[in-house]
């Protein structure tokens, strides 16, 4: 069994996590520009086996799609391309940020590394990535 990766994906920086092996655990893994994403991908996917990717489905509160879309489209069409094997499934990442940071503030992090985006941003990832599993139980 292979992992599943979770991306946050943002127009300058992405946040990503990932399960352990036995799928039981969600980690923050790291935080990455955005235009790396698919050479850093393609290097993961070849020391790691990955069946499954979800990425966060940037949604408003009435549950219309927000305007990051725009950016989220492009790249899964991009990510199909460059890995077709690899199914891409899209999980509600509404208020994955205000989360992230509540965590923060919960684990006794300094302010100054709560306000560290690229922090915010892996978190949010992992925050995603268990909501998809909690969904999947």
């Amino acid at each position: 069994m292979g992992r599943i990766l979770a991306i946050d994906y943002g127009r300058k920086r992405t946040g990503l996590a990932v399960t352990d092996v036995l799928r039981i655990t969600a980690n923050p893994l790291l935080t990455i520009e955005t235009s790396e994403l698919p050479g850093w991908l393609q290097s993961y996917f070849s020391k790691e086996q990955v069946d499954e990717v979800v990425i966060g489905h940037p949604t408003q509160m009435n549950g219309e799609e927000s305007e990051s879309m725009k950016y989220i489209r492009p790249f899964m069409g991009q990510f199909k391309k460059l890995f077709p094997d690899k199914p891409i499934t899209m999980y509600d990442e509404r208020f994955t940020s205000v989360l992230a940071h509540q965590a923060m503030l919960a684990g006794g992090m300094k302010k100054k590394d709560r306000q560290n985006k690229a922090v915010v941003d892996k978190i949010a990832a992992c925050i995603i990535l268990e909501g998809y599993l909690e969904s999947l139980r």
